[in-house]
């Protein structure tokens, strides 16, 4: 860690010593003063400080911190080992994703959005291609199998998401063998993705219309057996984290934020759920047909990290149960189109497994290359130039691990987004972090972020 000034900015003495400066208020000095530490010996400042009877700091958390959860930025003002106030720094990992999709393809934002919160990619993905659809007026055409792919996908990915905020937060007080299963466990689950998507994050494989390809053969079961294997870890995580007296003090009535609070802020998600409010998208505006499925929105009356913890992992067994249930489906329903017929939208256009591993059928090929000039046509156009979406504008929401994550997509009629933009539950979780913080000790920001698990890519944006 190192210090910094608050709003002021001292100079240094003859040598490199920080002196105090003395900030100055509508015109009459306070006896406050301030410190900036760029270097020398840490005794230095001690002694200076005491000398002026100051022990007010203010030190960088981050924004190249372990526990911040990427490169986030928190500016902790601190009495001793009390934070007094806190603020977080963002934009260290601006990536101009919305922008970027103003420059490229309908489809190619698929590529972009995927990216922004990297541990729950399938989220993005689904939700910009439910607005894209409403825009197109297509949303009852998407083929039922698809939108139980898509539930598939998403509540596995919510398991690996969380598994990643459990993981984190324990390695973050020193419990690197909850780190280590967690993260084993959500291995199995990138097992999976890759054995759908051909990748294991970031996979662009929800599409405009439906999804890029079916699910292969034998995935079902592959499936079903990856998910005893994680309920076996769950059971370890559970015994490693329910009763350890160490969890309990360090977590309990830390992070506090009340339902007032968290409804003042726009807290979503896990946090606002630990409020008491059982507020879920999948559950108070339906989407992707999740008004058909059984499963329970936990909730808890704490308001504290524990809580969230807790109510985690018991969102895990929700989508595990969740889960289970798209597979019997899939089963019952059995092969069938996973993208619209349209084939004005539909792109990739005929999938299929070859000597390569992937890529288009041998018969499609065959076609749009030597029998049908106007096929070809087609597809180099849909491929280069995309299709063509009608003016207007759309918000769609979805559920995500971290909260409501939102999407408003703008259109004048032409071959790319006129305006993306995605409201990350993330972002706005993050104003939260002054209420949680603030009184409590510095030991304790870390277990106030890690119960907001943010993730900066989805911030920033």
């Amino acid at each position: 860690m190192s210090t910094q000034t608050p709003r002021t900015a001292p100079g240094t003495g003859p040598s490199g010593a920080p002196r105090a400066t003395p900030r100055v208020v509508d015109g009459d000095t306070e006896g406050v003063r301030s410190f900036e530490a760029s270097g020398g010996d840490w005794s230095d400042i001690a002694e200076e400080a005491a000398r002026l009877g100051e022990e007010r700091i203010v030190v960088n958390m981050g924004p190249q911190h372990p526990s911040t959860h990427g490169v986030l930025r928190l500016m902790l003002e601190i009495d001793g080992e009390t934070v007094t106030e806190a603020r977080a720094g963002i934009g260290y990992l601006h990536t101009g994703i919305e922008k970027n999709m103003e420059y490229r393809t309908w489809v190619q934002g698929v590529t972009f959005c995927t990216r922004m919160d990297y541990l729950a990619p399938l989220f993005q993905e689904t939700a910009y291609c439910l607005a894209v659809e409403k825009l197109l007026g297509i949303t009852d055409d998407v083929p039922e199998r698809a939108s139980v792919i898509r539930v598939l996908m998403m509540e596995l990915n919510r398991i690996a998401s969380h598994l990643v905020c459990l993981a984190t937060g324990g390695n973050e007080l020193g419990a690197t063998t909850i780190m280590i299963i967690g993260f084993t466990a959500r291995e199995e689950i990138l097992k999976v993705f890759e054995l759908i998507t051909g990748l294991r994050m970031n996979h662009a494989y929800v599409r405009p219309g439906g999804v890029a390809q079916d699910i292969p053969p034998g995935a079902i079961d592959t499936i079903r057996e990856a998910l005893v294997v994680v309920r076996g870890y769950f059971k370890q995580l559970e015994d490693l984290m329910m009763a350890n007296p160490i969890l309990h003090l360090r977590l309990k009535g830390v992070g506090y934020l009340n339902l007032s609070g968290a409804m003042a802020l726009g807290v979503t998600g896990p946090v606002l759920r630990s409020a008491g409010l059982p507020y879920d998208v999948r559950k108070d505006a339906p989407y992707c047909g999740y008004e058909t499925y059984d499963f329970d929105v936990p909730v808890s009356q704490d308001s504290d990290s524990w809580s969230r913890l807790v109510l985690r992992m018991e969102e895990c067994y929700q989508s595990m149960k969740i889960v289970e249930q798209t597979l019997d489906r899939l089963q019952k329903m059995g092969p069938g189109p996973v993208m619209v017929e349209d084939r004005k939208i539909a792109w990739p256009a005929q999938l299929a497994i070859g000597s390569d591993g992937m890529g288009n059928s041998l018969d499609h090929i065959r076609e749009i290359m030597g029998t049908s000039m106007e096929a070809l046509i087609h597809h180099f156009k849909l491929v280069t130039e995309g299709f063509r979406v009608p003016a207007g504008q759309v918000f769609q929401s979805v559920e995500h691990p971290r909260g409501e994550l939102g999407v408003h997509l703008v259109s004048d009629g032409g071959t790319r987004p006129y305006r993306a933009h995605f409201r990350d539950p993330s972002f706005n979780n993050l104003q939260a972090t002054s209420i949680m913080c603030e009184g409590g000790q510095v030991a304790d920001v870390v277990v106030a972020v890690a119960s907001l698990d943010p993730v900066l890519g989805g911030v920033d944006r």
